[in-house]
């Protein structure tokens, strides 16, 4: 791993993410995970203020970067529900079949590499009646925005630890296994290249 991407990179992703449109956008999905709770890419931990914890019995925090993980470390000693570090890639997730009842997503199916096989690993590992919580940005409705999308992504995706601006994310969640339930969607503030964000609901199938 280069100098680059274990020490400039987490805390400028880390600014980035906790940004007040984001802030906004975790506020209305995270609170609807309960149970046992995988979150997919916990980063900072950004999102651990906003679970309800009367709802919450486990939260697996899935991260492969350590140095995404120190970063969070004061809020998880602070945390409730307890929180169970995993470095791990979400490629491969080291939990049993049908033993999450939540599989939480946000700013985060942008920069796996493969998403499709960390999807079907979201799937395998979700109860039954389980839900996936989604809260993601990519690719936007209008073409101009798409075109910049398009001309930028190489850069981007190289400053940016990985992170892909237009990827589909509703067709990519419905195309492995999984049929959305809720989906809201809208422009936030910002650079309008990485602001279309999509976030609801989705079943397995």
């Amino acid at each position: 791993m280069s100098l680059y991407r274990r020490f400039i990179l987490p805390p400028i992703v880390h600014f980035v993410c906790r940004s007040k449109p984001a802030t906004l956008q975790r506020k209305k999905i995270v609170p609807l995970a309960t149970g046992r709770v995988l979150e997919i890419g916990f980063g900072s931990g950004l999102n651990l203020p906003f679970y309800d914890a009367s709802r919450v019995s486990h939260l697996w925090a899935l991260e492969p970067s350590r140095e995404m993980w120190n970063l969070a470390s004061e809020q998880v000693r602070k945390a409730t529900p307890p929180v169970e570090f995993m470095q791990a890639s979400s490629e491969a997730i080291p939990l049993e079949s049908g033993s999450v009842d939540t599989v939480l997503v946000t700013y985060t199916l942008c920069t796996i590499p493969d998403a499709a096989a960390a999807l079907g690993e979201m799937r395998r590992v979700l109860k039954p009646d389980g839900v996936f919580l989604f809260c993601e940005h990519g690719e936007a409705p209008d073409e101009n925005a798409r075109r910049w999308q398009r001309r930028l992504n190489p850069v981007w995706n190289r400053l940016s630890g990985g992170c892909n601006l237009g990827r589909p994310i509703p067709s990519l969640i419905e195309e492995n296994g999984f049929g959305i339930r809720d989906l809201s969607t809208m422009y936030l503030p910002g650079w309008r290249p990485a602001s279309f964000n999509y976030w609801g609901t989705a079943v397995t199938r």
